[in-house]
C-alpha cells in the first residue's frame, strides 16, 4: 500500500490554512478580551456614580462623563444610552438607575 506524499507546495497551503485559522482565533479572543475590559470598566464607574458616598469625586466623574461623552457618542442611539446621564445637574449626588439596563 503507498500512500501519496503530498508535495511541498500542498504543505504550505495547508499550513497557510492554519494559520489563518489560528489568527482568526486569537483576533476573536482578543475582541473579547477588550469587550471584557470595557464592560467592567463600564461596570466600575457606574458602581462608583451610584454608591459612592463620597458625593464629591462620584460628582467629578458624573462632571467629567458629561463633558466628555457628547464628544465621545457620534451614534444617536448610544447618546440615547446615556440620555439620563447627560442631563442631570451637576449638583445631582446620585445617578438613579443609570446601571440598571440588561444591555451588558
Amino acid at each position: 500500500m503507498t500512500v501519496a506524499r503530498k508535495t511541498i507546495g500542498e504543505r504550505l497551503a495547508q499550513l497557510e490554512a492554519q494559520r489563518k485559522t489560528l489568527q482568526i482565533r486569537l483576533s476573536k479572543q482578543e475582541r473579547a478580551i477588550d469587550t471584557r475590559r470595557k464592560v467592567l470598566l463600564g461596570a466600575l464607574v457606574l458602581h462608583r456614580l451610584e454608591n459612592d458616598r463620597d458625593v464629591q469625586f462620584a460628582g467629578g466623574i458624573a462632571e467629567w462623563l458629561r463633558r466628555e461623552l457628547p464628544k465621545f457618542l457620534t451614534r444617536d442611539g448610544d447618546r440615547d444610552l446615556f440620555d439620563d446621564l447627560l442631563k442631570r445637574q451637576a449638583n445631582e449626588p446620585s445617578l438613579g438607575n443609570v446601571g440598571s439596563g440588561s444591555a451588558v
